[in-house]
């Protein structure tokens, strides 16, 4: 694994690859809210060993990336920075994005101005997120993420509290506005109607409800949509006791997509 910067829209991005000499296809990995890309390795070996080129930013405000932390200023920011970081591959592979949570939102945004080969969702914010309730108040609740949420596996929690590199505060407001007016975007923007499409969401998602986020990919779903819904799974499908049967399904779904050209 090789750590570089590359200029983003707000600053310098933090951008992790793992090289593949004989990669066939290229994925980009975007995280989720107040965490960062090295939280992805064993996702990113898993697709090395698939095949894949694998790429991973930092999204602005997170990891080692420069910004206020977790401040998010606006959607389409983010996507420039997707962008910024699949051109520091210099690859003209096959490009298949796989984002989760927050990344999940800037992933389908990406999807819908830019071209892709495939998109891979986990437990993405899209639709109608019950987390926006806070903005109502006068005060947004200082309550940082449970980690306990995160997944039914203990030590992905521990090594979560743990990680300096993960924001463990409240919700800056700033951050949960430009959620709100994302999530807009990506409800009333287009349809991916001929993109394959990959949903992964666990049952027993209490940060990114299952049903908040079906509202959003009812909006969005083409002809090529699919779905996996693992029952009992938390919030992050990738560290879940079911890791590996989640990251199969992910590899079988690219083989598949890329054998059909």
């Amino acid at each position: 694994m090789i750590e570089s910067n590359v200029p983003g829209h707000a600053g310098e991005l933090r951008v992790r690859t793992w090289p593949n000499l004989d990669a066939t296809w290229l994925a980009v990995l975007v995280h989720g809210y107040g965490e960062h890309s090295g939280r992805y390795r064993h996702v990113a070996d898993a697709l090395v060993a698939a095949g894949a080129l694998v790429v991973a930013p930092d999204l602005p405000g997170h990891g080692g990336s420069d910004g206020p932390r977790a401040v998010v200023p606006d959607l389409d920011g983010l996507v420039l920075d997707v962008a910024a970081a699949v051109s520091s591959a210099a690859s003209d592979l096959p490009t298949v994005l796989v984002g989760h949570d927050l990344g999940g939102l800037v992933a389908t945004r990406y999807a819908q101005l830019r071209p892709l080969t495939a998109l891979v969702l986990s437990a993405p914010l899209l639709g109608a997120w019950e987390g926006l309730d806070a903005l109502g108040q006068a005060e947004v609740p200082d309550t940082p993420i449970d980690p306990e949420l995160l997944s039914g596996d203990p030590e992905v929690g521990e090594r979560y509290s743990a990680d300096p590199l993960v924001w463990h505060g409240a919700f800056p407001r700033a951050t949960l506005e430009a959620v709100e007016r994302g999530l807009d975007e990506v409800n009333f923007g287009p349809a991916l109607e001929d993109l394959p499409v990959l949903w992964l969401h666990g049952d027993a998602d209490e940060l990114v409800p299952l049903a908040d986020t079906r509202t959003g990919t009812d909006r969005i779903r083409g002809l090529l949509f699919e779905e996996r819904i693992y029952p009992g799974a938390r919030h992050e499908v990738f560290n879940e006791t079911g890791r590996d049967a989640v990251l199969a399904d992910v590899v079988e779904f690219v083989h598949r997509v890329l054998r059909r050209g």
